[in-house]
Formats: C-alpha cells, sequence, structure tokens
C-alpha cells in the first residue's frame, strides 16, 4: 500500500476510536452543539440589540470553542441564528420589554 493510503486508513481509525469513546463516556457531539449554538444564539443577540454593538464586534465575545458556531442576524425581526451544520441550531429573538430569549427548538415531525 501507499504511504498515502495509510495515512488515510490511519485518520479514519482514530476518528472511529474518538466517536466511540464520546459514545462510551456519554459525551454526544449533538449535545454540545445544542448547547454552544445557544449560547451564540444569546450573546449574539444581547450584543446586537441590548448593546447595540455590530454583529463582527459581538464575535468577540465568543468563548475558546466557539468557532465552529456559525451566526445569522436579522435585523428586521431582530432575531439571531445560530448553527453548527449537521448538528444543532438554536435561534434567539429581541423583545424589548423582556431582552434576548432562545425561541423553544421546533418539534421533529418522526414518521
Amino acid at each position: 500500500m501507499k504511504a498515502r493510503t495509510w495515512v488515510a486508513l490511519g485518520i479514519i481509525v482514530l476518528l472511529a476510536i474518538g466517536g466511540i469513546g464520546l459514545v462510551a463516556s456519554g459525551r454526544s457531539p449533538t449535545r454540545y452543539a445544542a448547547t454552544g449554538t445557544g449560547y451564540v444564539a444569546h450573546v449574539v443577540c444581547s450584543c446586537r440589540y441590548v448593546g447595540n454593538r455590530d454583529l463582527a464586534s459581538c464575535k468577540t465575545d465568543f468563548e475558546p470553542g466557539m468557532e465552529i458556531v456559525s451566526v445569522s442576524d436579522d435585523p428586521k425581526a431582530r432575531v439571531v441564528t445560530a448553527w453548527v451544520p449537521l448538528l444543532a441550531h438554536a435561534t434567539a429573538s429581541y423583545d424589548p420589554q423582556f431582552g434576548c430569549r432562545l425561541d423553544a427548538p421546533k418539534a421533529s415531525r418522526v414518521p
């Protein structure tokens, strides 16, 4: 086998071991992603609509490890959405009376 094939095989094995380790320890990447997206949506919403800062400035408030979370902002609706592709998303809305709040996740339909 070529060295390139061995490297690819090694990477696959390491990823499989890491995935098995996460599952065995009870740590779910989906749960971490859900927590991270909720955190980012709420922080950015508060920063944008309570602190009146721009989106680029708000991204400096993220805790380490939140770089994987993407953010979109809808200034007209005053809604911030954060997501980790294929794992989780969260939305926070601004209410002038109560500030920012996380919106309840939509229930998925089970066939």
